[in-house]
């Protein structure tokens, strides 16, 4: 299968200039990066991408054996690079695109050479002295709303995950982004991320990596900025003047203005 097809794969920008790969978060696609892609486009050659089931992906190409964890959707982004000829790209990943960008740099370091990780969260579940925000019992609640009532699940947790209450419009448009996502390949998207453990992963990290976190986040609070700083061996961590999970969305200026600032310090 052609792999650019696939994975609806978006090639933008100054195609002189080096390689940026923008990955969306779940129940999200490459237009959830409208606002960043100006920002970009003039200096830097821009790759958008949708995940498998997500956007205008080929969903025939679903394999619930191959999504049901995080690294078919790393080898997903692997083949993209692959199929690009992408070199010492830089990563930018949403939410859990985050942690599959780690897998993806870590299974091709060739094509990754560093990483920018907006509200990552490399397990969302608490355990022991780590905090990830939500209770065993509070995620096994939340998988079951999802697979009883998808469009009402998006209702509901759309606002919650976007915050900025005083911006409705903000929490309508990731409702219908979630609407728009075939439900049962959802939720098994749902499942790999909120039930995944990268923790581990995060020391083998060997490139210069930018981790950007939120002021009020409840997916990804900031103990878990912290945390994932503090693991990636010389990670710059910033916080941005930007509350909920989605700041690309809710404070692009803020968010494009790291980016940027990371990317030169690459030079």
């Amino acid at each position: 299968m052609d792999v650019l097809h696939r994975n609806n794969v978006t090639v933008t920008g100054n195609p002189q200039g080096e390689t940026v790969v923008l990955a969306h978060g779940f129940g999200c696609d490459q237009n959830m990066w409208r606002l960043t892609v100006p920002a970009l486009a003039e200096q830097y050659r821009v790759v958008l991408f949708d995940y498998v089931g997500a956007g205008r992906s080929d969903a025939s190409a679903f394999s619930e054996s191959r999504y049901a964890s995080l690294d078919g959707y790393a080898r997903d982004v692997v083949e993209v690079c692959e199929s690009l000829d992408l070199r010492n790209a830089v990563f930018v990943g949403h939410s859990v695109s985050a942690m599959i960008g780690v897998l993806a740099a870590d299974a091709a370091p060739e094509r990754i050479g560093a990483l920018v990780m907006v509200a990552p969260s490399p397990r969302y579940v608490d355990d022991h002295d780590y905090r990830g925000g939500f209770s065993a019992e509070d995620i096994d609640e939340l998988l079951a709303s999802l697979e009883s009532n998808y469009l009402g699940w998006s209702a509901a947790m759309a606002p919650v995950i976007m915050g900025n209450a005083d911006r409705p419009e903000l929490g309508e448009e990731l409702r219908n982004s979630f609407c728009a996502t075939d439900p049962d390949m959802a939720r098994v998207f749902a499942r790999c991320t909120f039930l995944s453990d990268s923790r581990h992963d995060l020391k083998r990290v060997r490139v210069p990596t930018l981790v950007l976190e939120c002021t009020q986040d409840v997916i990804a609070p900031r103990e878990v900025g912290a945390f994932v700083h503090r693991e990636i061996p010389g990670s710059a961590l910033v916080t941005l003047d930007a509350t909920g999970h989605c700041p690309h969305l809710s404070a692009p200026e803020a968010t494009n203005e790291a980016i940027l600032r990371f990317l030169a310090g690459l030079r």
